[in-house]
């Protein structure tokens, strides 16, 4: 890894290395000077021949930063075929940059085309025609591309001088970077030439570990262009609302006639938000519509036009880019009520402050959601958090008194005041990705032998991590009379079977990412509804569902079903479930410093000061500075103070052991079990903890991915097992601290 050049040499600065034309369109656009991203971007990219890597906030400049130097070196390019390809995970983005583009290349005389399924088709039939220029394209349309013509991609993209890829912290986690990482080395092998890349993204905690993406085989020479701006003044609150006790339906759209705290956050959203332009992150769709009603609802009251619109991906693409449309036009006030759907960078403007509904869960996503506050000079970014608690009752856990919602937004706050990004987990769909990218190579080349398929697949990168051995026990298995999805020539050919030409004819086959799941809960051949399950879960876990524990006694993963039966114990601890997006162990430690400290956070409310007040004292009473088995009823809580992975691996150890557990943000409950027993399993761990292998023996929803149906299960258990290694090296040494503060 390098650091990038000086932005200025002797004789001549960066400016002067643009191109004329490029130049003249920064003077007519009025610009008083580069930004710091973009002058030494420019350096970067025009004074040397390697891979680069632009790190800066949201709205800092970074598209310019790219392409204005890019678009200099391949301005005079007249050999056939794109020069650019710059590749977006959002078709929303992509038309984005194609408007901020367009004006400038055809200046240059550089065509420009986007490619995706909705893009015009008589751009694209000219571009197959006359390829040359830059295109915007997704990762799905560069492998329809590859498997429907693959001629047409060798004459396209057979000349590439640069690959951009755009948030690439989008990339650096999940299917869909494995997939990417697979088409560039695909596209590298069509060639025969590797094209520069230059990545851009807002949020990358460690630079090492991107720069390792964008070239995996020589990291040490991407040079690295962070922006050294100084971040826009932060305005934060931290409110907090109460549920009442006998509240099910936390965030139900109907209203029984008494008011919960989703009625009173709209409230407030209505009288502070109204009349300009935000954003609210209000989690889950349920909870989006559920906002975004309330808010409508007080507008028709106080006979004034509605200007709160929900954004998720259950909504057409018509609905979401018209409220898209609107916030970036700005002449109507407006704020949009999303998922996570408009978090990454499809350019809305600047909006007046963001808002979010629930204490953070991942550090990355509130820094990139902030990012779209205070994006213009002198501008302050607005940030307001939403937590909601419940009322205490007389049966109320402790772990209700110690209000880990707002802890957990006090300790979020904190970590991104420090800058923290969560790093990249170990992936887990892997098999998946190696599997889609057999039958995708099989079919661009007519067929292929296994050793040259697993040195295109699983030659360098994040791929690699798949071992031969594993690769041919995925072609013995995709090749069973079962799956039928290969089948192999006299000649050693390995060639499409029956199944596998029906799968890749598909248009589903070219996105490697699944659907949203939702998982049915039956207990006695009754349904009990539906739960996204994100984390791991075993038979003998427990799920919390509809103010109820339930105990797993089947799991049914191709059907997507678990049969529970009810646990009897006691009242619930309102805390989020295993169904969440994971906690890292970063924010768990410092949830467990935000109870210890004796600071009074200027940014809380009144009520979410109070409530940490008392959270505090109740840490104290509880003895939790110096215990971490907490005994609730017939229940203990294990404080482990650690994150969502660590707490799973020790669940399902202690599960193996004939022990009921459920996992929790900050450590788990074992369910009827005393202090002392659960001190003695802990014990029997930290002198010899499980193997990792036999430990996945007990993890049982494995297929998660959306071809992991196709996997064979003993394949995707010791994957499991590999990328939970660095959680079961600690797992003695995390049971034996247990042990000795709990004594």
């Amino acid at each position: 890894m390098t650091n990038s050049p000086p932005s200025v040499s002797d004789t001549l600065t960066s400016f002067d290395r643009l191109h004329p034309e490029i130049r003249r369109w920064i003077w007519e656009q009025k610009w008083e000077e580069l930004r710091d991203v973009q002058d030494r971007a420019i350096s970067a990219v025009l004074g040397g021949d390697g891979d680069v890597l632009i790190a800066a906030a949201t709205a800092a400049g970074k598209t310019e930063a790219a392409f204005l130097p890019v678009l200099t070196a391949v301005a005079d390019r007249k050999e056939r075929g794109f020069s650019v390809l710059y590749v977006s995970p959002l078709k929303a983005l992509i038309n984005d940059q194609f408007r901020r583009l367009d004006q400038l290349c055809e200046r240059l005389e550089i065509e420009t085309v986007r490619w995706h399924g909705d893009a015009p088709q008589s751009a694209k039939d000219r571009a197959r025609k006359i390829p040359r220029g830059a295109i915007l394209i997704t990762p799905e349309s560069i492998e329809a591309m590859l498997i429907r013509r693959p001629g047409d991609a060798l004459k396209m993209l057979g000349t590439l001088d640069f690959v951009v890829i755009d948030e690439l912290h989008a990339f650096m986690k999940g299917p869909r970077g494995l997939h990417l990482a697979s088409l560039l080395r695909r596209l590298d092998a069509l060639t025969g030439k590797r094209a520069r890349r230059v990545g851009l993204s807002a949020t990358i905690g460690d630079l090492k570990l991107a720069a390792a993406w964008i070239n995996p085989e020589q990291p040490d020479t991407v040079s690295i262009v962070e922006s050294a701006s100084d971040a826009p003044e932060l305005r934060l609150q931290i409110r907090a609302y109460s549920d009442p006790v006998d509240t099910d339906d936390i965030d139900g759209l109907e209203v029984d006639g008494k008011p919960i705290a989703l009625d009173y956050i709209a409230d407030h959203i209505f009288k502070n938000l109204r009349g300009s332009n935000n954003l609210v992150f209000a989690g889950s769709r349920r909870r989006v519509e559920a906002v975004a009603d309330r808010l409508r609802t007080r507008s028709e009251n106080a006979d004034v036009p509605n200007e709160f619109f929900p954004h998720h991906g259950s909504l057409s693409k018509e609905l979401r880019e018209e409220l898209e449309a609107r916030l970036k036009k700005a002449e109507l006030p407006t704020t949009g009520v999303a998922t996570t759907t408009l978090e990454l960078g499809i350019d809305i403007g600047s909006v007046t402050s963001v808002a979010q509904i629930g204490a953070p869960r991942s550090i990355a996503s509130l820094r990139q959601r902030l990012g779209r506050s205070g994006r213009r000079r002198g501008v302050p970014a607005i940030l307001r958090i939403y937590v909601r608690e419940r009322n205490l009752g007389l049966d109320s856990s402790p772990l209700d008194h110690l209000r880990l919602e707002v802890v957990r937004a006090v300790a979020a706050v904190r970590l991104m005041i420090e800058k923290f990004v969560e790093p990249p987990v170990a992936e887990t769909a892997v098999a998946t990705v190696v599997l889609h990218q057999t039958l995708s190579v099989i079919t661009q080349l007519g067929g292929s032998r296994a050793d040259r398929l697993y040195a295109m697949v699983c030659g360098s990168g994040p791929l690699s991590a798949f071992s031969r051995s594993d690769y041919a026990g995925l072609l013995r298995a995709m090749a069973t009379p079962e799956l039928a999805l290969i089948e192999q020539a006299p000649d050693g050919t390995i060639m499409l079977g029956e199944q596998g030409e029906r799968l890749t004819a598909g248009r589903d086959f070219y996105a490697i990412f699944a659907t949203d799941q939702e998982w049915k809960l039956i207990a006695g051949g009754r349904t009990l509804g539906t739960i996204p399950i994100s984390n791991p879960v075993g038979v003998g876990g427990i799920v919390s569902f509809a103010g109820q524990r339930w105990k797993i006694t089947t799991v049914d993963d191709p059907a997507k079903v678990l049969e529970v039966a009810r646990h009897a114990s006691g009242k619930i601890p309102k805390f989020d479930s295993l169904a969440n997006e994971p906690v890292h162990d970063r924010l768990a430690v410092m949830m467990r410093s935000v109870l210890v400290d004796g600071d009074a956070p200027s940014y809380l409310d009144a009520q979410a000061a109070e409530y940490l007040f008392s959270a505090r004292e109740t840490f104290q009473q509880l003895g939790l500075r110096d215990a971490s088995l907490l005994a609730d009823g017939r229940n203990t809580h294990v404080l482990t103070w650690t994150g969502t992975e660590m707490n799973s691996v020790l669940a399902f150890a202690l599960t193996a052991a004939g022990l009921d557990c459920e996992v929790l943000d900050i450590g788990l409950t074992v369910l009827e079990t005393t202090p002392d027993t659960v001190a003695a399993f802990l014990e029997q761990i930290g002198h010899a903890s499980p193997p990792i292998q036999d430990i996945a023996d007990f993890v049982e929803n494995l297929r998660t991915d959306k071809f992991d149906e196709l996997i064979p299960e003993e394949m995707l258990r010791r994957l499991w097992a590999n990328a939970h290694v660095a959680q079961s090296s600690r797992l003695a040494g995390v049971a034996r601290r247990l042990i000795g503060l709990s004594t």
